[in-house]
């Protein structure tokens, strides 16, 4: 029999080293950008543009270097930025168009990408021999980055210039859901025939689109992928940088497929609250819980400023591993004036007018579920064919 001290002293040591080993096992999953020896040396002498923004960054133990500032130190020819939704450094609201200018910190020019143009233009690529993409995605069919990756990489393909790619990990590429969606609906928030959770890493969803065919005429982008280190689609993420204004931590982000379906309803979903995508309301519902949107960071003028809404408050809500439809079925059905309550943009977030429909209907949620589960089943056989890391 083993002393209590003993036992205590063994059991004790084992704990913290389990709390530490999971500590750093998410500490050794690291971004493409983090291996600068397997991307330096096929960037020096060249003339470069980057895709980046604020959570563009190489994370070290004590401090973060900025991708654009390490390659300036690395003496990397950066000729120009280009900046996605939310601008180079992510401060633009939702939707904000803006135009290009001069980066105040590093002189070098923006190219918005949010703005005349979503595309770059042939002019854009004179006085440049590659194209550096690193943003950081969240793994959702309408957050526009993805839209981005499929305008540059057409862009280098008709230009004849090549993309390296910076995959970063996908915070919730732990699952598959949601109607896929529809060619009808298709625009800047959906492209692709892909459902709201594609459960893809940027680097993983590039190679999709060139097999696809889905660049203008079927051309193909020479892309070349840094993989990410020590992940895979299990790996538990949480993102050092919000990817943008309205995602401030990891519940919002986890959340945000399945709030994001409210955004096109009166509903607020905590946009002008430091809360975003963690809470929904309304001033017309009867919960306790109860906050007030007011002009903030990344909100300007946010849906029901000044109103005193009352809703749920998700914050402590469990991890979600699936669209949640109840929060908006039960948003409609607590709604006074029903035929207010979807947006004409509705359909092009939930890439189907069939969602819309069939919560009119007053459907179950396990019928809505079962209605996408042929096509959903499609798109994962497809998926595996381009994944870079286990799905397991």
């Amino acid at each position: 029999m083993i002393p209590f001290r003993l036992f205590k002293s063994t059991f004790l040591l084992g704990f913290f080293t389990l709390v530490l080993g999971f500590k750093t096992l998410q500490a050794q999953v690291l971004p493409g950008a983090q291996n600068t020896a397997a991307y330096l040396p096929l960037l020096h002498g060249k003339r470069i543009a980057v895709v980046a923004h604020a959570a563009s960054q190489i994370y070290g133990e004590n401090s973060t270097t900025h991708l654009i500032d390490s390659l300036v130190a690395h003496n990397i020819k950066v000729e120009k930025i280009f900046a996605p939704e939310h601008g180079f450094r992510s401060r633009k609201d939702n939707g904000a168009n803006f135009d290009d200018e001069i980066d105040s910190l590093t002189q070098i020019p923006i190219i918005s990408l949010h703005g005349k143009n979503r595309k770059p233009s042939p002019e854009h690529f004179k006085d440049i021999d590659l194209v550096v993409f690193d943003l950081q995605d969240v793994g959702v069919r309408f957050y526009t980055y993805l839209s981005t990756l499929h305008l540059v990489m057409e862009a280098c393909a008709e230009n004849k210039t090549p993309m390296l790619l910076f995959d970063r990990p996908n915070p919730n590429g732990h699952y598959v859901d949601g109607p896929v969606m529809e060619d009808e609906f298709k625009g800047f928030v959906g492209m692709h025939n892909v459902p709201i959770v594609h459960g893809m890493t940027l680097g993983e969803y590039a190679q999709m689109i060139n097999a696809e065919k889905w660049l203008n005429n079927g051309i193909k982008c020479d892309v070349t992928i840094i993989k990410n280190e020590n992940y895979t689609h299990s790996s538990v993420y949480n993102l050092p940088v919000r990817p943008s204004p309205n995602l401030p931590n990891a519940q919002a982000v986890n959340l945000y497929p399945s709030l994001c379906l409210l955004e096109q309803t009166p509903v607020s979903v905590g946009r002008g609250t430091e809360m975003q995508f963690q809470i929904f309301g309304h001033s017309e519902f009867k919960e306790e819980f109860s906050f007030t949107p007011h002009p903030n960071f990344g909100a300007q003028n946010p849906k029901l400023n000044g109103v005193k809404c009352y809703g749920l408050d998700l914050r402590n809500h469990p991890k979600i591993n699936r669209i949640e439809l109840k929060w908006l079925i039960m948003a409609y059905r607590n709604f006074p004036d029903k035929k207010r309550f979807f947006g004409s943009s509705f359909v092009k977030i939930a890439g189907t007018n069939r969602l819309e429909n069939q919560i009119k209907n007053e459907m179950e949620e396990s019928q809505i579920r079962a209605s996408w589960e042929p096509e959903l089943s499609a798109f994962k056989r497809k998926r595996k064919r381009y994944l870079l890391y286990p799905s397991e």
